[in-house]
């Protein structure tokens, strides 16, 4: 550096970047002519910070997009500093990512045009400084579906397909060795498999996206692959949603854990539940926040601890249960959250109609039951040198069940054995 040239005097500023998420695609907004700084570039919901990040990231949401009350925090990413020599800023970026319920927005004077859009978009656009940047912060990766234990294995199924698809346009963007990238997507997809590895549906959908890029094999492939299995996927378990809805419409409706398929069909059911039951699901909880959600929509909602479950039937505090799965197994069996299995004896001998709602791509391909452990912590914590079992997951055998309710409709047991032949010829990439 020579004597003339100084370091740029940059003035510090923090902002928040919110991406919102609604069936995969996340919102992009072109900045109008009247924002201070970068018109007419495409961006996320931002702002200054005024009080907390996260404050500030629901205020921007609400004002920018009129969809304040339709999301749910996912994620926040670190922080991360962006200078802009030109504008003498730095621009202290704090990523946030959001799930939406819906795309009716109602747009400020800030924003002349919107878009929702396939992330890997955000490569292709004019976008204001490090915005793929901000989104990979909060995107999801094998670790984060490792991790989590609150979303069901309908959601974590997207959320792999993400990390492949996301990967593969990173890849096709930095215009790397076409053969070195078909291998590295291999092996992502292969941490991904072992990331949950009782999860069925996750396992199937990386190996349909896997099997049909495996023809012609590159980064195009997969990205595209990834994209279109996400569609099916979605599509496959709204149309199961859509029919689970006749079962449970205007009855009263047991439950278990956390099933966005069986809280789709809880909401779109016409008359609604009269009364949702719902087991707390320890270790975890997840049922706790799920009633809390539907009490807050104005459902009539009855919590009650896991041991109670056996009294729930034998007082027929229900007409019906319905509850998500993990992963049917070819003979019929269903994994799922632990408690279900006991719900299902305990709603039987009242003869008490016990559904499975799950899309077809939850069919294991084998039948040995992959049980994933809560981890002592989940029980105890304390001094003593205890010998925990604090199981995640049980078994519930298919003559406790009355029915599995599928995007095709409703099957018996019996049948999973020719979906999951289907399945198994996915898994040869």
């Amino acid at each position: 550096m020579t004597s003339d040239q100084t370091m740029p005097d940059f003035q510090e500023k923090n902002v928040v970047t919110c991406f919102l998420r609604h069936r995969g695609d996340v919102l992009l907004l072109r900045r109008s002519d009247q924002v201070g700084s970068y018109q007419g570039k495409w961006g996320a919901v931002s702002g200054y910070v005024e009080g907390t990040p996260e404050e500030t990231a629901r205020r921007e949401i609400a004002e920018e997009t009129g969809l304040g009350r339709a999301v749910r925090l996912v994620r926040r990413g670190e922080p991360f500093a962006v200078d802009d020599a030109a504008l003498g800023t730095r621009w202290i970026v704090h990523p946030f990512l959001f799930d939406c319920r819906s795309r009716d927005l109602r747009l400020d004077w800030e924003t002349t045009e919107a878009a929702w859009v396939p992330p890997p978009g955000i490569l292709h656009r004019d976008t204001v400084p490090k915005l793929w940047t901000s989104y990979a912060r909060v995107a999801p990766s094998v670790d984060t579906i490792k991790a989590d234990r609150a979303s069901g294995s309908a959601a974590l199924s997207y959320r792999a397909l993400e990390v492949l698809r996301d990967r593969a346009a990173w890849m096709i963007d930095q215009e790397e060795d076409p053969q070195t990238d078909w291998a590295n997507l291999c092996a992502l997809a292969r941490r991904l498999l072992d990331a949950r590895p009782s999860m069925a549906a996750l396992r199937n959908r990386i190996n349909r996206a896997m099997h049909a890029a495996s023809v012609e094999p590159s980064a195009v492939a997969v990205e595209h692959e990834a994209m279109a299995g996400l569609e099916r996927a979605i599509t496959a378990d709204e149309l199961t949603a859509q029919r689970a809805a006749g079962y449970v419409a205007g009855r009263r409706v047991f439950t278990l854990s956390r099933s966005g398929t069986v809280l789709d069909a809880i909401r779109q059911a016409e008359p609604s539940p009269s009364l949702i039951v719902i087991a707390a699901s320890q270790p975890g909880g997840e049922g706790i926040a799920v009633a809390e959600e539907l009490s807050r929509a104005g459902a009539n909602v009855l919590l009650v601890p896991d041991t109670a479950l056996p009294q729930v039937f034998e007082r027929e505090l229900v007409d019906v249960a319905l509850v998500g799965a993990d992963t049917v197994l070819p003979s019929g069996r269903v994994i799922n959250k632990v408690g279900t299995h006991l719900a299902a004896l305990a709603a039987k001998p009242h003869h008490i109609p016990f559904y499975v709602a799950t899309a077809s791509d939850k069919v294991s391909t084998d039948d040995a039951p992959r049980l994933e452990d809560a981890g002592p912590d989940a029980l105890y914590s304390g001094p003593a040198p205890l010998e925990v079992f604090s199981p995640l997951f049980d078994v519930t055998p298919g003559k406790l069940l009355s029915g599995i309710i599928t995007e095709y409709g409703l099957l018996a047991p019996v049948e999973m054995q020719d979906l999951a032949f289907e399945l198994k010829a996915l898994a040869g990439w």
